[in-house]
């Protein structure tokens, strides 16, 4: 049987969310990689790149994995009664469900964190508490069938992971040495306890307006969920 795999598109997604684990799991035998959103109009990621849905939540099959990344547009999802049901009716059946960056918070949002151990992009870490989750500062948290990975390209650890408790250590592997992911960033700035304060500064004031936009959203929808 295919292993199916789908992620969420939404508008002003952060494109590398879903690009570096989409990578690793077309590598996947049998695999059935969907890209999901309400239509199968182009959607409009962070900088411009169009991503053409391939299907629909409507048509989509079940899933084996289902996954949410991130981005500034997932503030909009936090309150989407339409995303949040389908990721409802999704997990239920499926063996893994993901997140990359802040769509643990969509997946919160849905009510599928309580009790779990879960990260999310390091400025949005303390939101997940909100949703009863318990946040971890690390690269890929797995708790049971929840797995999710940190900050953008932590995305690429993430689908990783998977393929070693799927495929085994060495098919993991060879996935990883055919798409060469061997990091070695000119600046050792990847995270806020190792970059330089004024960088980790200036950081905070550029996403200060969606920050402030992302916390009210949580807000509303945990009021929804009638969480704490």
């Amino acid at each position: 049987m295919p292993f199916h795999t789908g992620f969420l598109l939404f508008p002003n997604i952060t494109q590398l969310d879903m690009t570096g684990p989409y990578e690793v799991f077309t590598k996947f035998p049998d695999s059935q990689v969907h890209l999901l959103w309400k239509t199968l109009d182009p959607v409009t990621a962070a900088g411009g790149m169009q991503l053409l849905p391939s299907t629909t939540f409507a048509d989509c099959p079940q899933l084996d994995l289902v996954c949410v990344p991130g981005g500034a547009g997932m503030n909009a999802l936090l309150n989407d009664e339409e995303v949040l049901d389908f990721l409802r009716r999704q997990a239920p059946g499926a063996r893994y469900v993901t997140s990359v960056c802040t769509g643990s918070l969509v997946l919160g949002a849905a009510g599928l964190l309580r009790g779990r151990r879960a990260t999310t992009h390091w400025m949005s870490l303390p939101m997940l508490a909100a949703f009863g989750c318990e946040p971890v500062a690390e690269r890929v948290v797995v708790d049971g069938e929840i797995v999710t990975g940190g900050g953008v390209t932590a995305g690429i650890d993430f689908a990783l992971t998977v393929a070693g408790e799927l495929l085994g250590a060495e098919a993991a592997q060879q996935i990883q040495l055919g798409i060469e992911y061997n990091p070695d960033p000119p600046f050792d700035a990847g995270s806020p306890e190792r970059a330089a304060p004024s960088v980790v500064a200036a950081a905070r004031e550029a996403a200060a307006a969606r920050q402030t936009e992302r916390e009210v959203e949580v807000e509303r929808a945990v009021a929804r969920l009638g969480v704490g």
